[in-house]
This record gives C-alpha cells, sequence and structure tokens, in this order.
C-alpha cells in the first residue's frame, strides 16, 4: 500500500481495541464457590486463549493490573492451577456428563465432554509455555494500572492517590521493562482532575474515560483523544461501539450463545440461550456473523461520527478481558473473527499507544470542571460510595488518614494492608450484589489486619497478604 493510500485509509478513521484485564486478588483467598476459582477460571477461558490471537500479532491493546500480576507471579500458582484442572475440573465434567447421560439427555452430555477439552487444552498451552503465564502475558502488555484497581478519586488524599498509582507503575516496569508508553488504565476508568498532577508526575501520558453522561450516546466528542492541562492525554471509549457487546441486547445475548447462567450440579453449560443443547459450530458461525456486523456498525460509527476529525476519528472499544472466553463463551471467538473482518471490510485496527502519536488530541477546557466521572452506574462514582457502600468508602477513607498519621513508623505491612482494602472489587461487588458476603469478608479482614499493622509497627508479619502489592512504594505515601 502507497504512503497515500494510507492516509486515506487513516483518514477514514481506526478503531483500538483496549483489553482490561483484571482479577481482584483471590489467590489464596477463599476456593468455590467465592474467591480463587475465579482466577483459574479466568486463565482457562480467557487469558490463554487470548494469548494464541496475541502471538499471531493481533494489534491489540491489552492492560494488566499489577494485581492480576501479582496472582500470575505468587509461587506455585501455576501447579495449584493444574491441581484444580486436573483433580477438580476433570471429575465434575465426568460426573455431570454421567449424570446427564443417565438422564436420557446425551446430547447436554456429548457437550459436556466436549467442553473438557477446553480445560484439556489450557494445560498443553501452559506447557508449551514453559508454564510463564505472566512472561507470556508481559510480552504484549502496554498498559498498566493502580496497584490493586482503586477508585482513585475516592481516596482522602494526594499521596493515597500516588502510592497507588507510583506502586502499579513501578510494578509494571519491573515486570515489563523499560517499553512503557505512558498508558494507564483508571481503574472502572473513574476519572477527576484533581488527580491528574499526581498522574504525570507518575509519568502517565495517556489514560481512557468514560464520558457519555457528559455528551450523550453517540456524540463526536467520543471520537477524539483530549490534552489536559497537565498533560494528560484522555481518551474517551465509544459506548456507542462498546454497547454492540456490552449490554443487555448485546450479541453475547443471542440465542445461539452459550448460557453461562444455566448450569449442571458443578456449574458446567451445555445449554444455549435459547434453552436447547449447546451447538458450538452453530455458536461459532454466529460469531463470525456479529464480528462482521460489528466491523460494518463501526465502520458507519465513523463515517458519520468522526468524518470531520483529523484522522478521520477513534472509536475506542474497551471492555474487561474476561468478558471475552469466561462470561461470554464465544467471545476470543468472536474477537478472532473481528480482527480478520477489520483486514477484510479495511477497517484499521491499531493499538491505542500508536493511535494516539497520530490524533492530535483537543484541548480538553470545556469539559474540565471538576466533576468525577466513571464506566459506572450512572456514570459516576456512585456504584464504590453510594448507600449500600457509603460505609465501605467511609471506612476506606478514615484508614488511609489513619495510615498517614502514623508517618514513618509505618511498616510495609500496613501499606500492602491499605492497598488491598482500597480495592474497588469490594464495593462492587456489594453493589452488584455479586459474593457480596464474601466481598465483606475481605474488606473487614484487611480492615482489621490493617489496624494491627499499625499497632505493630516495622514489626508486623506481611505473611497473609500472600504475594498482593510486593512493589508497594512505601515513600510515595510519605510524600518522599
Amino acid at each position: 500500500m502507497s504512503s497515500t493510500d494510507r492516509r486515506s485509509a487513516g483518514d477514514r478513521g481506526a478503531l483500538a481495541i483496549v483489553l482490561h484485564t483484571h482479577m481482584p486478588y483471590v489467590e489464596g483467598f477463599g476456593t468455590w464457590p467465592f474467591g480463587e476459582e475465579w482466577l483459574w477460571e479466568a486463565i482457562a477461558a480467557s487469558y490463554l486463549p487470548l494469548l494464541e490471537l496475541l502471538d499471531a500479532g493481533a494489534p491489540l491493546t491489552l492492560s494488566l493490573t499489577p494485581v492480576l500480576c501479582d496472582q500470575l507471579e505468587a509461587p506455585g500458582v501455576i501447579e495449584r492451577f493444574a491441581r484444580f484442572v486436573e483433580d477438580v475440573r476433570r471429575a465434575t465434567h465426568e460426573e455431570d456428563a454421567s449424570g446427564l447421560r443417565a438422564g436420557g439427555h446425551e446430547l447436554l452430555a456429548s457437550e459436556v465432554e466436549r467442553a473438557w477439552g477446553d480445560y484439556a487444552r489450557a494445560l498443553e498451552q501452559l506447557a508449551q509455555r514453559d508454564e510463564d503465564l505472566l512472561g507470556s502475558l508481559a510480552g504484549h502488555a502496554q498498559w498498566t494500572s493502580s496497584a490493586t484497581h482503586a477508585v482513585l478519586p475516592l481516596l482522602a488524599t494526594d499521596q493515597g492517590v500516588r502510592v497507588q498509582v507510583q506502586s502499579g507503575v513501578n510494578a509494571h516496569r519491573k515486570r515489563v521493562g523499560g517499553s512503557w508508553r505512558g498508558g494507564f488504565w483508571l481503574p472502572e476508568c473513574a476519572h477527576s482532575e484533581s488527580m491528574e498532577t499526581v498522574l504525570e508526575r507518575a509519568g502517565v501520558r495517556a489514560v481512557c474515560v468514560e464520558l457519555t453522561r457528559r455528551f450523550g450516546l453517540g456524540a463526536s466528542e467520543h471520537l477524539r483523544p483530549f490534552a489536559t492541562e497537565a498533560g494528560i492525554v484522555l481518551v474517551p471509549i465509544d459506548r456507542a461501539t462498546i454497547s454492540l457487546v456490552w449490554s443487555d441486547r448485546g450479541y453475547p445475548a443471542a440465542g445461539a450463545y452459550r448460557d453461562y447462567h444455566h448450569h449442571t450440579v458443578h456449574h458446567h453449560n451445555p445449554w444455549c440461550n435459547d434453552g436447547g443443547p449447546y451447538d458450538h459450530p452453530r455458536a461459532l458461525a454466529l460469531a463470525r456473523e456479529h464480528a462482521a456486523d460489528f466491523v460494518r456498525r463501526t465502520i458507519e460509527r465513523l463515517r458519520t461520527g468522526g468524518g470531520g476529525l483529523p484522522g478521520g476519528g477513534l472509536a475506542v472499544f474497551a471492555v474487561d478481558t474476561e468478558l471475552l472466553g469466561h462470561w461470554w463463551y464465544e467471545g476470543i471467538a468472536w474477537l478472532e473473527a473481528v480482527v480478520e473482518e477489520c483486514a477484510r471490510q479495511g477497517l484499521e485496527l491499531v493499538r491505542l499507544d500508536d493511535a494516539l502519536e497520530r490524533h492530535e488530541p483537543t484541548p480538553g477546557r470545556e469539559f474540565q470542571d471538576g466533576a468525577a466521572s466513571s464506566w459506572g452506574e450512572d456514570g459516576d462514582l456512585s456504584t464504590w460510595s453510594g448507600p449500600p457502600v457509603a460505609d465501605i468508602a467511609f471506612e476506606m477513607r478514615a484508614a488511609e488518614l489513619k495510615v498517614l498519621a502514623g508517618g514513618s513508623r509505618i511498616g510495609m505491612a500496613a501499606v500492602r494492608e491499605l492497598l488491598a482494602l482500597q480495592a474497588s472489587d469490594w464495593a462492587f461487588m456489594v453493589s452488584r450484589g455479586i459474593a457480596s458476603s464474601y466481598a465483606r469478608e475481605r474488606f473487614d479482614g484487611h480492615l482489621r489486619r490493617l489496624l494491627q499493622a499499625l499497632e505493630a509497627g516495622e514489626s508486623a508479619s506481611v505473611e497473609g497478604l500472600r504475594n498482593l502489592a510486593p512493589y508497594a512504594d512505601r515513600a510515595s505515601l510519605l510524600g518522599s
């Protein structure tokens, strides 16, 4: 393709797919039905299948949260995952298939047996990677995040924001090396102008934000990056594009796809959304149709919404990685087909860092009024601070102030317990009614151990934290 052809293709706009890869720290903190099984399932259903696509050269933007990396780096984690697959998943597939067959449900039994192959392949893939899952993912990671996925605008102090951000950046640089270009995933896309100086000083250059509440669904403003006075580039995610997948009526709700919620005794899923036995080839064919539809609609979105923008506009499709493969079983197959369809239909698929080098940001003064935004309910912070979880938000901030009041006497145990307490996951699970008792138990446990660590000072043990936040930056908390 000539330089003229490349320029004209770029003028039609581009798509950036950002995969926010995150797991609350569950390794070693509880097993079925709540706890580390979430990590094992994500490894088998999302991370390993995604790696095959990344290794093939798909230009996707991978963001890894430090707290997920903490777990993948934990001693013995791969061996424990393998034991879970061999000792638990193999047996439960066999038991459920046998029970279904005895009840006269041959098609359902055959599907459970077929699905066991996903786990067998996961073990094979790990062996081919010398059981280095973190190293395999890190080779593709462009963006990082805060240490434990805290909703940064809800923290009480600049020091609190700084230790989350700097600890996350430090961890990424240690694990990935010197290739970081300043991309930083704001947990829950929670943004406030007040924290931009802290971000800039940590080396952050770009973040994704949710601005649908401000500009309205489908506005052209969602297709352009904005520059702040602090030097941070704000990259809007495009809800009009994301909703094709991530919404009540998105592709995953189609009848042929596997029903995540209808399960056997051991939580295997041999049914599809329309109620019948799951037909894997039928579902894969639909995933290819939906991929073609997604690319067509994105091209139209860029044509109508971004035609007048420099470079033709940039549509940022950002989702949780775990949606693909785990929650939406066919999601990785759909994503692979999207990559192919972009090439076939002439839509430029670009990594976000590369796109930002080409798209000159617009000054963002027009909407910087200090209001916080997120991709949560109503586009604000209420999911993590509203009435159902107000006590969590209050106690988290109070604990932060207690740690700061300790000054130079605080030890690493207190710092790491504070980071654990600040994870957005506990309030989110309570607000959404997802494993609320587990979330409350985790929050209360970290708070209790934090107070004990403050009493003990530098002699407090960190053993109970396992590998959570090993690169915590105590100096940032002390302002040094």
